[in-house]
């Protein structure tokens, strides 16, 4: 992998680790494009490694909300008055959410990183999933906020995020769609999918570092692509942020179909090869 590989795949991680879009799917075709081999698990764990750095940025423009959520929801437990607060469910809502995908993550690792590493399935995946997007969008009446979460709630958001193990899907179009199809408005779905990726992508990051191939891909290569990531991440959150709370996840609806689309027919015709 060249300098100018990290660099691209740090712009497209950033781009895309936090639009209902699919980050790893992207990154699968980007890598292909520049003529890596996608199931390398050199490749996979490069890929991996480099959304910590848009963690890195979620940390950063969250600081304060991670701060008194990390306050509250140790300090809590010394209270019964104090774990009826509103911060101190939702930092625990989040551990709870992040669970499912941490097990079925591991569980399910040679199936993520082998067989699901296909051009087909990000087609697919794309595809399908849009239309998962769309109804949420249609059907979700949008009536509660963050105070009105509750364990259930949370709990299913972080079930469905398993899904996004699935390149193509999008691990935060999986987590707002679940949001918004249990009643839950947008900004708060959102918000939500940020701080349920923070424990996610960090440990699949740091789990990742076992597989680092430097004959493949080098630290430099590893630290360039994260920083790439990073800064383009922590435009993007702050530019996503403002846009969900006036435009529905519907607008990224026709993009997904259209390059699901676009790589099924390149598929069919043997311009690309699926791995």
């Amino acid at each position: 992998m060249s300098y100018f590989d990290s660099v691209v795949l740090g712009v497209v991680e950033g781009l895309t680790e936090f639009l209902p879009v699919s980050s790893t799917g992207h990154l699968t075709i980007a890598s292909k494009a520049l003529g890596l081999k996608i199931d390398d698990p050199a490749i996979t764990a490069y890929t991996a490694i480099i959304q910590m750095g848009a963690i890195f940025a979620t940390f950063l423009y969250f600081r304060k909300d991670i701060w008194l959520l990390a306050k509250e929801g140790t300090t809590g437990w010394m209270s019964s008055d104090w774990r009826r607060r509103q911060d101190f469910k939702f930092a625990w809502y989040v551990v709870a959410g992040s669970i499912p995908i941490g097990i079925v993550g591991f569980l399910s690792k040679d199936l993520i990183t082998g067989p699901l590493r296909s051009l087909w399935v990000v087609a697919a995946a794309l595809i399908l999933w849009s239309g998962v997007m769309y109804v949420a969008e249609k059907r979700g009446r949008q009536s509660l906020d963050q105070q009105d979460l509750t364990l259930k709630i949370v709990l299913t958001i972080g079930l469905v995020q398993c899904l996004a193990l699935i390149p193509g899907v999008s691990r935060s179009g999986a987590t707002i769609s679940a949001g918004l199809l249990q009643d839950v408005n947008r900004v708060t779905a959102t918000r939500l999918s940020f701080f349920l990726a923070i424990p996610a992508l960090t440990a699949a990051g740091l789990y990742e570092l076992k597989d680092v191939d430097t004959a493949v891909v080098g630290w430099g290569q590893i630290a360039v692509g994260t920083l790439v990531s990073f800064a383009v991440a922590y435009a993007s959150i702050a530019w996503l942020l403002r846009f969900v709370a006036k435009h529905p996840i519907t607008v990224f609806v026709g993009y997904r179909v259209a390059a699901g689309a676009a790589l099924l027919v390149l598929l069919a015709a043997g311009v690309v090869s699926a791995t």
